[in-house]
């Protein structure tokens, strides 16, 4: 009696629920898998928020992500810091963002942030290039390369400047059936 460990604070608990797509229990459940990554750096105890971050190659080698040819872009991209230091809210804001409950509205932000590779706000020839690279492992020659980034932007370059903005992305988007259920992760 009274020695039952306090992870979080109700408010905690609940400020989480209402800024996710995650139940108290599913929060409670990627606590725990956090703190596996590193039990020496993660507390137990959340309740007075603790300021810890931890690398990204700590992250990207959980198996949720160790096969996505986009794990380094997807932890920078949720870093708070830019580098890839995931702080347990930044975990969580990751993992909410790639849930099979996220909406397809915020995945396409958080698709089109990890393609925008230079961090311009655009999808150019050189981000598609990158996506093509880590989609194929380098496989395809640069011939071929040119071609695919030619011909999709081509195809989703509304406004003939030849990058995608947001807006170009989201309407590409809109047309491909199995994006939802492709950009996922289970946790």
């Amino acid at each position: 009696m009274g020695n039952k460990q306090t992870t979080f604070t109700a408010e905690q608990l609940e400020a989480f629920q209402d800024c996710t797509f995650f139940t108290r229990e599913e929060i409670l459940r990627l606590h725990g898998r956090y703190r596996e990554l590193a039990p020496h750096l993660v507390p137990l105890d959340y309740s007075n928020n603790p300021d810890t971050r931890l690398p990204p190659a700590l992250i990207v080698s959980m198996p949720e992500l160790k096969e996505n040819p986009f794990r380094d872009r997807i932890v920078e991209t949720f870093s708070e810091d830019g580098r890839g230091n995931l702080s347990f809210n930044d975990f969580v804001d990751m993992f909410s963002a790639l849930s099979e409950t996220s909406p397809r509205e915020l995945k396409t932000i958080y698709a089109f942030r990890i393609y925008d590779f230079n961090r311009d706000h655009f999808i150019c020839q050189e981000d598609l290039q990158e996506v093509l690279q880590q989609l194929t492992g380098g496989e395809l020659s640069r011939e071929e390369v040119l071609l695919v980034c030619d011909k999709s932007l081509e195809e989703a370059d509304l406004d003939g400047d030849r990058r995608l903005s947001f807006s170009d992305f989201q309407n590409m988007v809109s047309k491909a059936p199995d994006f939802l259920s492709n950009f996922h992760v289970r946790i």
